[in-house]
């Protein structure tokens, strides 16, 4: 009951486009979330086109967007604005969604509207790659630290930090490193200054939970690499990094709804093809990545 209410927003898009369908006995068939979505992306090829930095190529984009959305059966049942946003928003960041850790599109339950719409995450690799384009910053990198690592961490005058990690100890001998203990980000500028930015863990896990996708996606499936990336995003308002870069990652981890007008007032167009047809996959979800319902505000 909860999938079939939270695909309502699709559904009655989809509705809109029957009468454009060929006319079999009278009874237009309604077009596949599949297809829909695909009809939505190609009429909006040129906004995204706009949007995006000159290396990414927007027929890439879309064809990567459409095979994340169509592995994730979730994904299909998404309100059309959150989707086309989210892409909107990848393009403008020239991040790409799937496997590489760039970023993802993370569907979750919105109670108020009882649909499924979704989140925005930026993943380590992709805050890493948006800072590394500024072109100000020498070296960037992060580490998470377990219980077992040795951590010394100085702030003042003389900032320092040292980390070793726990099977590189000489002093003492593990078998494994423990419970992660936070995480940190060390960035070094073109012009000789540099930043330490650490995290406890319950600083990370605070983070967490106040996310939509705190118990699912890759808060599950790529827990360590989100620590990381919690590190980066603590430290970002120091890093000198354009303000349109500052911005946009300002909206990472949000659902965006100002897209909904350019959704609902560009003309789609179906093709025989496209109605009376299952959604289509191309593979199989990720380990981790087949999402649950999610009940979340």
């Amino acid at each position: 009951m909860a999938a079939s209410n939270a695909s309502r927003n699709t559904s009655e898009l989809a509705g809109k486009l029957q009468q454009r369908a060929p006319q079999q006995g009278g009874n237009a068939p309604a077009p596949s979330p599949a297809a829909t979505i695909g009809a939505y992306l190609e009429k909006m090829k040129g906004q995204i086109a706009e949007a995006m930095p000159k290396h990414m190529s927007i027929e890439r984009l879309s064809r990567i967007a459409l095979t994340t959305i169509r592995t994730n059966p979730l994904l299909l049942q998404c309100t059309i604005p959150s989707l086309m946003a989210a892409v909107m928003q990848s393009a403008q960041l020239g991040l790409e969604p799937g496997l590489l850790g760039h970023c993802y599109l993370i569907p979750f339950r919105n109670n108020k509207t009882n649909e499924y719409e979704v989140q925005f995450i930026i993943g380590y690799k992709g805050m890493i790659d948006l800072a590394r384009r500024s072109g100000n910053i020498q070296s960037i990198a992060s580490h998470v630290t377990y219980e077992n690592d040795f951590v010394e961490l100085v702030y003042g005058l003389e900032e320092d930090l040292k980390h070793i990690p726990w099977f590189l100890r000489k002093d003492q001998k593990f078998d494994a490193g423990g419970q992660i203990t936070g995480a940190y980000m060390v960035a070094k500028f073109k012009d000789g200054g540099h930043y330490i930015e650490f995290l406890p863990i319950q600083d990370i896990e605070a983070h967490r939970k106040r996310s939509k996708a705190a118990n699912n996606g890759p808060w599950v499936t790529d827990y360590a690499e989100m620590c990381k990336k919690t590190a980066v995003r603590a430290g970002w308002k120091w890093l000198p990094i354009s303000v349109e870069v500052a911005e946009a990652v300002n909206k990472d981890e949000i659902v965006r709804s100002d897209i909904k007008q350019l959704t609902e007032d560009t003309p789609i167009n179906l093709g025989p093809d496209d109605y009376n047809v299952q959604p289509e996959t191309e593979g199989t979800p990720a380990d981790g990545q087949q999402q649950e319902e999610l009940d979340l505000s």
